[in-house]
């Protein structure tokens, strides 16, 4: 029986599942990272389940100078002009969980994951898979530069619009917001103590998030008009009206980089499996931004496909039967967090008068319960649900 596990895409998750298994399992990884990528001037939150993750792995300790610890969040709801925002909802870490988040930047991350590669020795190639076949002992992936190889199975790591799930006939779900993704890295004047804000506005949700040193993300959900007008604008221009909508806490704002914009959509696919194909990260699923939770989900499908794939092997299991336990318990996490996001933006994006304080009196119970409190953090740190053992900080 083979051993190779064919892996193709060279983001975050095609690679964290890569050195999981290398790192934790007698099975050997091939990635197939594709081409060169771009620079990549975003950053994500890692929650504390995924920072176990990554510790696991031998991943975080080559990150963990870039990574800010987020140690307390405040929410607010709140008309775009008014000029004071209240705090609706607010977590700290003596509510709990201390440093539930850490903002990493995406080159940061990259970076680490690329060495992490080198030091286990996986083999990578540069090229992407063209086309697969399997049989009854095995799936062969032909390449877009021509070859192929052989595996026990075929991960499709290689985004939202992936092509192996296409050719698998895997269907999706998709559900296309009105509004644009606003991203971008800010320098300010005062510090600004790990505290995530996270502004709901009428046209979407604002969120500023810590980075090392006096900066921080935005991350912000907009109309497409109102997007592409602040992507065109001047950087000093831009950075003024981040201000204005922001607020003055963090004094003046200067932009580091370029903003980006991109629109939203959420994406399911219908099934994480098919045959010795397996879906993961985006390729399964891509949700609303506001809660930050996109990378995690992909980072507990790395660490559940690891786990699945250690405890077949060592039983002396056929790989084939792991990818259907795999799509069983990933597809009701993905699922529940895309409805999330998806609610609590379709609540918040409005001018409501009457919605918004509605809106306060339930966020103002929920900051005044702790137990439901306790319950908030301990999701937004990753530990709600089935934990993959990795994300429980547990070798696999």
């Amino acid at each position: 029986m083979s051993t190779e596990i064919l892996i193709a895409g060279g983001g975050a998750v095609g690679r964290t599942i890569a050195i999981a298994l290398a790192s934790g399992t007698h099975l050997k990884p091939v990635l197939f990272a594709g081409p060169p990528r771009g620079a990549d001037h975003r950053a994500s939150a890692i929650s504390a389940a995924g920072r176990n993750f990554l510790d696991a792995i031998g991943v975080f300790p080559l990150i963990a100078e870039a990574a800010q610890p987020i140690e307390a969040m405040v929410i607010t709801d709140s008309a775009s002009e008014d000029l004071i925002r209240p705090e609706v909802l607010s977590f700290a870490s003596e509510d709990g969980a201390s440093r539930f988040a850490h903002m990493v930047p995406n080159a940061a991350l990259d970076e680490a994951l690329e060495r992490r590669c080198a030091e286990l020795g996986i083999e990578e190639i540069a090229d992407s898979v063209r086309i697969f076949e399997e049989d009854e002992t095995g799936i062969t992936a032909t390449l877009a530069g021509g070859g192929s190889r052989r595996g026990a199975l075929l991960v499709a790591a290689d985004g939202r619009g992936s092509r192996l799930r296409a050719i698998a006939g895997i269907g999706t779900v998709e559900h296309a917001y009105r509004q644009y993704g606003i991203v971008g890295t800010l320098s300010h004047e005062h510090p600004h103590h790990g505290t995530a804000t996270q502004h709901f506005l009428p046209n979407g949700p604002f969120a500023m998030l810590p980075l090392t040193g006096n900066r921080s993300s935005i991350v912000w959900s907009e109309r497409e008009p109102f997007a592409r007008s602040l992507h065109e604008m001047d950087p000093f221009m831009a950075a003024l009206e981040i201000e204005r909508v922001f607020g003055p806490s963090l004094g003046h704002l200067t932009l580091e980089g370029p903003l980006q914009i991109y629109p939203l959509k959420a994406i399911l696919s219908r099934d994480y499996a098919a045959g010795r194909l397996v879906l993961a990260g985006d390729a399964a699923h891509v949700i609303h931004p506001l809660a930050g939770q996109g990378l995690n989900l992909g980072l507990r499908d790395a660490a559940a496909l690891a786990e699945v794939l250690g405890d077949a092997h060592r039983l002396g299991e056929d790989l084939a039967a792991a990818p259907a336990r795999y799509a069983r318990w990933r597809r009701a996490d993905a699922a529940q967090m895309a409805l999330v996001t998806d609610v609590l933006n379709t609540m918040f994006s409005t001018k409501s008068v009457l919605l918004r304080a509605v809106r306060s009196i339930g966020t103002g119970l929920v900051d005044r319960r702790q137990r439901l409190k306790a319950m908030f953090i301990n999701e937004a740190a990753g530990f709600a649900g089935e934990v993959p053992r990795l994300m429980r900080g547990d070798a696999i």
